[in-house]
């Protein structure tokens, strides 16, 4: 798929004021710092869409973003270590949720995470609650160009094994690397191809 437009729409904290439109709505979510923003701005080849901090928590709202005029990239706030003060952590942390269960557009989540570190509980605990909810996601691997090949690997297939813990099976996942653009065309083309089964599937509806 070809980006032809991105552009922001609207941010706030309230599921009830998100864009009223049908179009397919696709959330990416991670804990702070896990190089969420970087990644948006690479998928949809404008520098500064999302805003990019070196201060973890700096995404506080949900953030919608309309892409090529047919469907929604939205930017959720960081769950996990953020500097800000624990009612507004809490506060964080119930509309997240709000938007998960409220939102009937949200085609699939996608779960960010570091692939230079081992699988954090926090992370596990959040595809759990995903999974609990009946909320599809896959899961996108940040950072890969700070490991050489074999590591990526090795560290994809532990993260793998952990999930197998509790999975029948290994959600569908991507490597990526923002700097490198590594992983783009694949995020890419299962969000397109996504988006054509939607399309089909309403066109059979009117017919």
């Amino acid at each position: 798929m070809k980006i032809k437009s991105a552009e922001f729409v609207v941010s706030n904290s309230e599921v009830t004021k998100c864009p009223k439109n049908n179009f397919p709505e696709y959330a990416f979510i991670g804990r702070s710092n896990v190089g969420k923003s970087s990644l948006i701005n690479m998928l949809t080849d404008r520098k500064s869409l999302a805003k990019t901090s070196g201060r973890p928590g700096k995404t506080q709202l949900i953030n919608h973003f309309i892409v090529n005029d047919n469907w929604y990239l939205v930017d959720l706030p960081g769950y996990g270590y953020a500097r800000v003060s624990k009612s507004s952590k809490r506060k964080f942390q119930q509309f997240i949720t709000n938007y998960f269960e409220q939102r009937k557009q949200i085609v699939s989540a996608f779960v960010l995470v570091d692939i230079r570190h081992k699988p954090q509980p926090i992370d596990l605990e959040f595809m759990q609650y995903l999974g609990e909810s009946g909320i599809p996601f896959a899961i996108i691997f940040t950072k890969a160009d700070k490991l050489k090949p074999m590591a990526i690997e090795r560290h994809v297939n532990d993260y793998c094994q952990e999930l197998l813990n509790t999975w029948e099976e290994v959600p569908q996942y991507f490597v990526t690397s923002s700097s490198k653009s590594i992983g783009k065309d694949d995020v890419l083309e299962f969000i397109g191809s996504t988006n054509e089964e939607i399309e089909q599937l309403r066109a059979k509806k009117t017919n």
